[in-house]
């Protein structure tokens, strides 16, 4: 069984802070194509961004009530590996751009990790942020882990929502996700004033770092106890 807990660099603007994120041994970038974001980029922006990043690093595309129109047009200029819906979508629209995808939800309530499961069937994961009014994503505030089902029935779990380097640990050990996905709690600071889109290369490695220590430490344990 393995206990590698897969990473995920979202909202990267510069090609400089996606290679630092490959170089820092991350799963997947995460590219947002939702204008109102401070993170947004255009199709020849996030082109520009990921061109060249190698293979076997998962490009993610990020929409909120998108058009089919808006998301072909990404996938028209963008090697996109994976979508990933944060607003209204249904299964049927997420499912029609011949991508894998994923379905973020703002959990409030236990039973709306299992219903997203359910409604929809087609999704690799689901991914769980903190719920806020009028704010599909990006909160950098966390949300109650405890709501987090534990159940083998459940899809895979991407947890996001305030996530940083000295959080991580706690959250994983805490809900046990397949992955985590971060973007503000990697961010540069100038001033005290957050630098959105704007990535810290230390941030990104103390991060990254994190989990793999705490990954470690369950390698450890669980051999330990098997070994008794």
């Amino acid at each position: 069984m393995s206990f590698r807990t897969r990473t995920k660099i979202c909202g990267l603007t510069r090609p400089e802070d996606a290679a630092a994120a490959v170089a820092a041994g991350a799963d997947a970038l995460g590219l947002v194509f939702y204008p109102p974001s401070p993170r947004a980029v255009s199709p020849l922006q996030a082109a520009d961004v990921v061109a060249d990043v190698p293979a076997f690093v998962t490009l993610t595309a990020l929409f909120v009530n998108p058009t089919a129109e808006q998301v072909q047009s990404v996938l028209d200029v963008v090697r996109i590996d994976l979508l990933q819906f944060h607003g209204d979508e249904d299964e049927a629209f997420c499912a029609q751009f011949n991508r894998p995808y994923i379905k973020a939800i703002r959990v409030r309530q236990a039973s709306d990790v299992v219903a997203s499961c359910v409604r929809f069937p087609g999704a690799l994961a689901i991914l769980l942020d903190s719920y806020k009014p009028g704010v599909p994503g990006g909160t950098g505030e966390t949300f109650d882990w405890s709501l987090v089902p534990e159940s083998d029935d459940l899809k895979p779990i991407i947890l996001a929502g305030g996530l940083k380097p000295d959080n991580v640990a706690y959250a994983i050990e805490r809900v046990k996700p397949f992955a985590v996905d971060v973007s503000g709690g990697v961010e540069a600071e100038l001033d005290g004033v957050a630098q959105k889109g704007i990535k810290d290369h230390g941030k990104i490695n103390a991060f990254l770092d994190e989990v793999y220590r705490v990954d470690a430490n369950t390698r450890t344990i669980s051999t330990r106890q098997h070994n008794n």
